[in-house]
């Protein structure tokens, strides 16, 4: 059985920082954690009257804390449906997480420019398109080539589940490219979520290679100023 290990946090730490950033004494530690995922999951799971979600197109959500509000920021690809008409979504969507938390929210929203390269975006739009009974070996090849066309190293997209409306559950994944899952530097990108069919859940996986992390981007740069020489320093008798 293999051991899998998900990309991102594999790199946290190294390669990137923390999606919840703050302090927190040991006693308030466990339930501001629980906040900030109840925060996440109001912001993902929030439905219209029609069960469309409200917040469409959001790939990750980062959550810093300071000493007197809650900084939200939204990662989008689609900014214009968030913020609504002259700002109502974003006061609606503040005024409700300030009524849950009982803390000062500030929500930002950050565009982003290429959303075939971002694994959690490509993962939702292959469970949309499976809900409404597509192929799904026509809908991975598809995801797989605009993936590529944007510029991406590599993409692996995995489906289980019922399969086709199969009896037993399968797997079944396709890949483009190269996916180095070892190598720290490689920028893998992952997302996964769960397509609602009438057979029952499914799950969708995807990687993505986006290419290999700058110097800038990533905070090695101080331990390498900081490393001990490899020649041990030459000591003189008196």
């Amino acid at each position: 059985m293999g051991q899998k290990v998900n990309p991102i946090g594999f790199r946290t730490g190294i390669m990137f920082g923390w999606k919840s950033r703050g302090y927190a004494s040991k006693r308030e530690f466990a339930d501001l954690l629980v906040e900030d995922q109840k925060i996440r999951n109001f912001i993902k799971n929030r439905k219209d009257r029609g069960g469309k979600p409200m917040y469409p197109a959001v790939a990750k959500v980062e959550v810093e804390r300071t000493r007197d509000e809650v900084k939200v920021t939204l990662f989008s690809a689609r900014p214009g449906v968030l913020i609504g008409r002259k700002g109502e979504r974003v006061e609606e969507l503040q005024a409700e997480l300030q009524a849950r938390t009982g803390r000062r929210i500030n929500i930002k929203i950050e565009e982003l420019n290429r959303p075939e390269l971002v694994a959690q975006l490509v993962a939702e739009d292959v469970a949309e398109q499976l809900q409404r009974r597509s192929g799904f070996r026509r809908t991975m090849k598809r995801a797989l080539e605009q993936t590529m066309e944007a510029g991406a190293k590599g993409i692996k997209i995995q489906l289980a589940g019922r399969l086709g409306g199969a009896e037993m559950a399968r797997r079944e994944k396709q890949i483009a490219g190269s996916i180095p899952l070892s190598t720290l530097r490689a920028k893998v990108d992952y997302g996964f979520t769960e397509a609602k069919i009438a057979q029952g859940h499914i799950g969708v996986q995807v990687w993505i290679n986006q290419g290999t992390y700058s110097e800038d981007e990533f905070d090695g740069a101080d331990a390498k100023t900081g490393q001990a020489p490899k020649k041990p320093k030459r000591t003189f008798k008196r």
